[in-house]
């Protein structure tokens, strides 16, 4: 299998690929036949540096033709590819690059200064270096479904993100979810607006709609709720697929309208509002179908296509999907999963020094825990109740505490702190930290400080991760065997 020989060189040669709506203002249309020679070229010149067969190429790129036709490339020659999303910040970089230890980086220009704060060892690429698109195009490797082909990082709970690795199994599984779910038809064209990196991205941006023979929309700009509005009026988009909080600050802040050409809606990440819902649904005539998967399992349910969205839920387990509820939490069964993963990084899927990739054999039939609170109507629908290891879901992102509460006690004036979720009317959920502060007299409470914590934990950490609450208290509450008792911190708000 090689999913650049499998699945883009046989598509129509002439059939619409890619629209392309770059930062300055420029559009361009590309065709599969122009993807594919593209991709192939970049391929090539990946093996002209001395990338092979298993070795990993990182990207940092914005969505963006060049992010699309690296993975593509590095789909062609076999090589392990770890999208990064452009928020991420030097020290999430430098433990990318130490976890994953990449051969190669491609990265924007725009990009270059965050990643030389993470001191890559590797060579660095930059787009835009005409030479990566002028080596002889490279012949698609023939690879077994459990080859690794993706490296994707979780959000970090307990611990520092964990690398998930994908076998090339996860880009064909992805039709399941493509043909259920997302649901697009050949000649269509699909808009992900998930930024490059992101789980989502990887797999709906451009693989599912292909899958489909469906053209991917990138726009390669930041949110803007009335530009949203216009680019699918103006693009004539077919399905779209968003994060939740995108489609609820988009019916809040600008103001709706049918979209003719508009077919299908979906969004994943966290429960949709019944009002948003609503609005929606009065303006487009169209219901927003929810889903829900993990890093680690791809897709694992759906709101079916023939079927009307019941709010608030995530849909039933999509075709062929072992899923349970057990002491309500959300068992999955491995080997009905298309799409689920080789192992973490260093532990079920290992690299020797030499490079060489070694998978510890595992029972496929042990239930995959998910960790997620879920309940099941007498419909078979799931709805999610919340996550039991604290994660933070806000805006479809998912953010683990201890990334934040290590980016606060490595300022000066912190000496102890907590995140949790507090609700938030257009996120969903928003990161609230509560710090204890150090006993030394040049540090108390106050908006400035506020300010510079926030400030702070943006540069170590990413934007988004940042608290957008800051309380401060005396103590935290705590167990008795000095655990902090996030539930207790939660219940306050």
């Amino acid at each position: 299998m090689n999913f650049a020989r499998d699945v883009l060189d046989r598509q129509r040669p002439q059939s619409l690929a890619l629209v392309e709506l770059a930062r300055d203002g420029r559009r361009r249309e590309w065709t599969f036949a122009e993807i594919g020679e593209h991709s192939a070229r970049l391929a090539g010149a990946l093996q002209a540096r001395g990338v092979g067969r298993g070795d990993v190429v990182m990207t940092l790129i914005g969505n963006r033709p060049e992010w699309v036709a690296a993975m593509c490339a590095c789909f062609r020659i076999g090589a392990v590819v770890l999208p990064c999303t452009e928020q991420l910040r030097a020290k999430d970089l430098a433990l990318r690059l130490a976890v994953a230890g990449p051969s190669l980086v491609i990265s924007d220009q725009r990009n270059r200064s965050e990643l030389e704060a993470a001191g890559p060892e590797c060579e660095v690429a930059l787009v835009g270096d005409e030479e990566l698109f002028a080596a002889e195009p490279a012949l698609a490797v023939e690879l077994a479904a459990e080859d690794p082909c993706l490296i994707t990082f979780t959000s970090g709970t307990s611990g520092e993100p964990k690398a998930v690795v994908h076998g090339q199994r996860y880009l064909d599984g992805q039709r399941l979810q493509a043909s259920h779910w997302l649901g697009a038809r050949e000649g269509e064209l699909v808009w992900c607006t998930a930024a490059s990196g992101w789980s989502k991205s990887a797999r709906n941006v451009f693989i599912a709609p292909w899958l489909s023979g469906a053209a991917a929309l990138l726009h390669d700009a930041r949110f803007d709720p009335a530009e949203r509005l216009q680019v699918l009026r103006s693009e004539r988009v077919n399905v779209l697929c968003m994060a939740p909080t995108e489609y609820r600050v988009i019916a809040k802040r600008a103001t709706l309208q049918a979209f003719p050409d508009l077919r299908g809606m979906v969004a994943a990440g966290e429960a949709l509002n019944p009002e948003v819902l609503r609005a929606w649904k009065e303006v487009t005539g169209l219901e927003i179908r929810d889903g829900y998967g993990q890093t680690e399992t791809g897709q694992l349910t759906g709101t079916p296509l023939q079927e009307h969205a019941r709010p608030g839920s995530m849909g039933k387990p999509l075709p062929g999907v072992g899923l349970s509820v057990l002491d309500g939490e959300l068992i999955a069964e491995p080997q009905t999963v298309p799409t689920f993963f080789l192992g973490y990084l260093g532990e079920g899927a290992k690299r020797d020094p030499g490079g060489a990739w070694t998978m510890v054999e595992r029972d496929r039939a042990e239930p995959w825990r998910t960790g997620d609170r879920v309940r099941e109507d007498a419909d078979g629908y799931l709805w999610f109740e919340g996550r039991a290891d604290d994660v933070i879901i806000s805006a479809g992102y998912r953010i683990g505490p201890f990334e934040v509460e290590s980016a606060l006690v490595a300022h000066p004036a912190v000496a102890e702190a907590a995140a949790v979720a507090a609700p938030d009317e257009e996120r969903g959920t928003v990161v609230r930290a509560v710090v204890v502060l150090r006993d030394d007299p040049r540090y108390a409470p106050s908006p400035e400080l506020v300010s510079e914590l926030q400030e702070h934990v943006k540069r170590e950490t990413a934007p988004y991760k940042y608290p957008r609450i800051i309380d401060f208290v005396a103590e935290l509450p705590k167990t008795a065997s000095g655990k902090v008792r996030r539930a207790a911190l939660r219940s306050e708000r």
